[in-house]
Parts: C-alpha cells; structure tokens; sequence
C-alpha cells in the first residue's frame, strides 16, 4: 500500500509533462495530417518534393554527425584522463570541462565570430607566422558551425565519458598490459568496448542537440541554413505556421531514428565488451 502511495509523488511531474510537453507536441504533429478539414500527406509530399528543403536537411546532418564525431575523438582521451587521475585536480578538470556550459550560447557564438572572421585572431596569428598570404573564409561556413557546436556540446561528450571510464578497473589494463599487449591496443580492445554506453548516451545528447540548434549555426552559419533556423523562418518571417510544423514534425521524427539507430549500435557492438 504504501509503496502504491509513493507514486502518487510523480503525479505532479507526469501532469506538468503531459499537459506543456505531450498534448503540445500531439496537437503539432497532428495538425500537420489535415488540409481543410481532411486528412492528408500532401504537406509532407511537398516538402520532401522541395530540393532546397532536402539540402538543408542533408546540410543539418552533415554538421551534426561531424559535431559527433569530433566530440567523440577529442573527449575521447581527454575523458580517459581525467578519469584515472584523483584528488583536486580531478574535480578541477571537471569544473573545466563543465564551464563552457554556464556561458550563454549568444556569448560563446560571438567569441568564435571575432576568432574566425577575416579580420580575425586566427587570421591574424596565420598571416603573422607566414602561414597564409589571404585570410581564410572559415566564418559562415559549415566549418564554423561545426566548431561553435563542439564548443557548445563537448563537455556532454566528456563528462558521459567519464562517468563510465571511472568504473572500469585498472586491473584490465595491467593484465593486458602483462600479457604483451601495448597501451594503445589495451584501450582499443579493453577500455573502449567498456565505455560504448557512455559513448552511445554522449553521441545521442551531441547528435540531437546539434540537430536542434538555432543560436550557434544562425550567428555562425551566415546562408548556410540547417533546419531549425529554416523552421524558425517558417513560423516568425513567413508566418506559415503549418510549414513550420510539418518542419518540427520530421525534426521529431529524425530525432527519434537517431535514437534507436544509436541504441542498436550499441546492442550490436556489445556494450559489456564480453566478446572484445
């Protein structure tokens, strides 16, 4: 009986969910299905009819699987670090690699813009050393997003990392270690096997929040539209409420294969690393 009274806790939480989060989202989704009055696909046909709308949906998932898949070679290491040292230092590299996120994304945004434009520290420092003769056009480009989101997203990457890479033993890898197997091959074939769940969960949250991210590629991007800044012209400049959210809705829809394409890799690549 009393543990029947303990879920009464949740109730407040699933109401809030259901009624701001849930109804909103079905009242989006199936408003997009009718065309007065009638249920249709004719909206969805259009869209995916419409090329300029299917190259910045192919642009959005370029930048976010290169995000990815940056955030996973940098944090990587840098996670495999951090989780054998101890002590302050430890918590001090945390708080690091935290503090990226207590900044706003506007605030973050502009700094890459100073960094990058022609102008630029980073065109600055090239010509200084002799490295460039024209400054480069990095700034409005697939590859400035794509470095304004690694900014923004790589400590999720990192800290679901380590909060992996702590529980595997040391033991493993001095046994590898003893058995003629180089540090490089104990990672590759022992650690990595290991932290696939926290990899899985780290590319989930990069992959979707870059998918989803307006701030950084609308003041990066420049012409190079991605789709949440397409659904945000939609529904604010041209007012096409409906367009807007038959663009949510396939955002929606992308997000949730991501999800369980990631989640069957991970069922396949064998998370335990009973095999490796």
């Amino acid at each position: 009986m009393k543990k029947n009274k303990a879920y009464l806790f949740l109730l407040p939480g699933l109401v809030f969910l259901l009624l701001f989060m849930i109804v909103p989202i079905i009242l989006t989704i199936s408003s997009t299905f009718k065309d007065q009055g009638q249920i249709s696909f004719n909206g969805y046909i259009e869209f995916f009819k419409n090329k300029y709308f299917i190259q910045v949906l192919m642009n959005t998932l370029k930048v976010s699987l290169m995000t990815t898949l940056l955030c996973i070679v940098i944090s990587l290491p840098v996670s495999y670090y951090i989780s054998r040292i101890h002590g302050r230092m430890k918590s001090v590299l945390i708080a690091l690699s935290v503090f990226p996120l207590l900044t706003s994304a506007i605030v973050r945004s502009f700094s890459w813009m100073i960094i990058l434009g022609k102008n630029g520290l980073l065109n600055e420092i090239l010509m200084n050393m002799h490295v460039i003769r024209e400054p480069l056009n990095v700034l409005y480009t697939p590859t400035s997003m794509i470095i304004g989101l690694v900014h923004l997203f790589l400590p999720l990457m990192i800290i679901s990392l380590v909060g992996v890479m702590e529980n595997i033993s040391d033991d493993l890898v001095q046994a590898a270690e003893s058995l003629g197997a180089s540090r490089f091959v104990a990672f590759r074939k022992i650690i990595f096997p290991l932290c696939v769940p926290g990899l899985i969960v780290g590319s989930i949250l990069v992959f979707v929040g870059s998918l989803t991210a307006y701030t950084t590629p609308a003041l990066l991007g420049g012409k190079q539209q991605v789709i949440s800044v397409y659904l945000y012209q939609n529904a604010m400049t041209l007012n096409d409420w409906h367009a807007a959210s038959i663009v949510a809705t396939i955002m929606v829809a992308v997000t949730f294969v991501i999800v369980g394409l990631m989640n069957l890799t991970a069922s396949k690549l064998n998370p335990r690393g009973e095999n490796s």
